[in-house]
């Protein structure tokens, strides 16, 4: 029978700060594309595997076992080279050498900046949401969220214990560089005593009152989370522990949220978003980000995915002032 896809060969890489499930994605891809008799090769460390040649083909073996590891197995990497004229045309040749003509990129916004690049200039690429941060805006949810928020929440439930025995304050500071979405739901879920994101301002005069009215009532601990682009979390525990006179340590969680076996949802959402990207680039379509909204994959323009803007759960963050004690 006539082969009739439009699309025979595709290549498939990872960009920016890696997140759990993002192995998953490849998994997704690879066999999917092999399924509908594509060609596929893994490019190494991003973009930067583009502009170095560092380029491998892949089979149904190649992404065995995968699905439960974090990271990613093609390796991630920042290219600045990547972001001038002159990288995205070496970029470029390098996939019209291998006959690539389409690439899932899986990342972030700034991947998919590179990746709306290398479209106007004739390689379709389609964009996966892979950020633990979920700030990007054309989708409710991004590959690596859930399980950086149920790592961030592991911790402080340990930290919790431990600022129990010792009547003690814990300022947690988690990551969301861009956004406290996961300040925000790991605070809810941990029931800390205040969240303090980019988002809603906060007053450390109010929450140190907050703290005594609570210790006087009883309350023998407390967790205070902070967002990464807030910053300066010894600062705050330092001013903490002057107005209250309770005991404060900070404790930044960092890149351990990046790590570890991906959950349910986590690689769910991975392997429907990768086999949706395979079936866009069948068609010869390019230039698009793929999503996910009410349940339901979707998919957008790149620039008019950069375009949107996401709104942050101000009701959540008042229920978990309300709540608090």
């Amino acid at each position: 029978m006539e082969n009739t896809f439009m699309i025979k060969t595709i290549g498939v890489l990872t960009s920016g700060g890696d997140a759990p499930g993002m192995n998953a994605a490849v998994r997704a891809v690879v066999r999917a594309a092999l399924k509908k008799g594509m060609t596929v090769y893994g490019v190494k460390r991003g973009y930067c595997g583009l502009l170095e040649d560092d380029i491998e083909p892949m089979d149904e073996m190649s992404v065995a076992g995968i699905i439960s590891r974090g990271g990613t197995m093609l390796y991630t990497a920042r290219s600045a080279e990547f972001r001038t004229e002159q990288g995205v045309l070496k970029a470029k040749a390098t996939c019209e050498k291998y006959g690539l003509e389409g690439l899932v990129v899986i990342g972030g916004d700034g991947s998919f900046r590179g990746a709306a690049d290398l479209s106007a200039h004739g390689i379709l690429c389609v964009g996966l949401p892979g950020t633990i941060d979920n700030d990007i805006a054309c989708t409710d949810y991004t590959i690596g969220y859930d399980t950086a928020m149920n790592t961030a929440m592991e911790l402080m439930d340990k930290l919790s214990d431990t600022s129990q025995s010792h009547y003690r304050c814990s300022v947690v500071e988690v990551m969301g560089r861009g956004a406290g979405y996961i300040a925000l739901n790991t605070g809810v879920a941990s029931g800390a005593l205040e969240i303090i994101t980019k988002e809603k301002p906060y007053d450390l005069d109010k929450i140190a009152k907050k703290m005594m009215e609570f210790k006087a009532r009883g309350k023998q601990n407390f967790i205070i989370v902070v967002a990464e682009n807030i910053g300066h979390s010894e600062e705050i525990c330092k001013l903490i522990q002057e107005k209250t006179g309770i005991e404060s340590r900070a404790t930044i969680l960092g890149h351990v949220q990046r790590g570890g076996s991906p959950t349910v949802r986590d690689r769910v959402a991975a392997t429907e978003m990768g086999y949706y990207a395979v079936e866009l680039l069948e068609q010869g379509i390019g230039n698009r980000v793929v999503g996910m909204q009410g349940g339901k994959i979707v998919d957008f323009d790149i620039q008019e995915a950069l375009s949107m803007e996401k709104p942050y759960d101000g009701k959540l963050h008042q229920i978990a002032e309300d709540i608090a004690f």
